[in-house]
């Protein structure tokens, strides 16, 4: 594994937990001083993360992404909907398989290829859980199918 596979599956993905966490805390805490300071903390951790990507980056050869500060509240919140999701599907509909897409309009681009580590450690993961996985990714956009079976 290379130094920037390490940053992305390690401390990069250990910060973004972290901020989510924090994140959860600021929306919970009710003392004022707390929360503020919880704040701070949530600034401080983006911008660990931002370095850590940079760095990520410089170490592939690639430029830097633009900050995505903007961006990590939507990330977060619909982390938290697909996840309630399918807490939702495990605990009520007794299926024995989960299939989740997502899909952008983008430029297209994605796949399993060399240097591309978000995608492979998908990849690991779902191959781990005895699933599928099917990437179409074209000048329209990225179309990413996970299908995965589910414990009884």
């Amino acid at each position: 594994m290379t130094l920037a596979q390490e940053l992305h599956d390690g401390i990069a993905q250990d910060l973004v937990a972290l901020g989510f966490s924090i994140d959860q805390a600021i929306a919970q805490c009710q003392d004022l001083d707390l929360k503020n300071s919880l704040r701070q903390i949530r600034f401080t951790t983006t911008a660990l993360i931002e370095k850590v990507r940079a760095e990520m980056h410089q170490l592939r050869g690639a430029q830097p992404l633009q900050s995505m500060n903007t961006s990590m509240d939507t990330m977060h919140e619909t982390l938290r909907i697909v996840q309630e999701l399918l807490r939702n599907i495990k605990q009520h509909s007794g299926a024995s398989q989960v299939q989740i897409q997502i899909q952008d309009d983008g430029s297209g681009g994605a796949g399993l290829k060399e240097g591309s580590y978000g995608l492979r450690g998908i990849q690991e993961r779902v191959e781990k859980l005895n699933g599928e996985i099917s990437i179409d990714s074209n000048s329209q956009g990225t179309k990413i199918g996970v299908t995965i079976p589910l414990d009884r």
